[in-house]
């Protein structure tokens, strides 16, 4: 995975700094928002060995569609939001996400 996905707090927090440092407002829930997006996007990516499949968010959950545009699959936070997950324990929740990556990839 990249490191300039954050995959914990601490990165985030360092995220924001940097970025605002380079004048752009930005907060700590739009970084994890993206990064939970890029974290799953880095998992599908890795366990197909290439980019074929494409992860998008749907409200607050998150879905998977694959080349041809058909959704293989749909992820659902086990909170409130992916937010609130990550901000909970981001180890757990990326263990979960390549459970579910798991599980859709293997399920083709």
């Amino acid at each position: 995975m990249s490191v300039e996905i954050p995959q914990s707090m601490d990165d985030v927090v360092m995220q924001v700094a940097q970025r605002r440092l380079h004048g752009e407002q930005v907060s700590e829930d739009e970084v994890i928002h993206q990064a939970v997006q890029d974290i799953l996007q880095a998992l599908f990516d890795e366990a197909l060995e290439g980019h074929y499949d494409d992860v998008h968010w749907a409200g607050d959950n998150l879905t998977v569609t694959d080349i041809m545009g058909k959704q293989v699959g749909e992820l659902a936070p086990q909170e409130t939001s992916f937010i609130a997950d990550f901000r909970e324990n981001a180890d757990a929740l990326i263990t979960r996400l390549e459970e579910e990556t798991a599980k859709i990839v293997g399920g083709r």
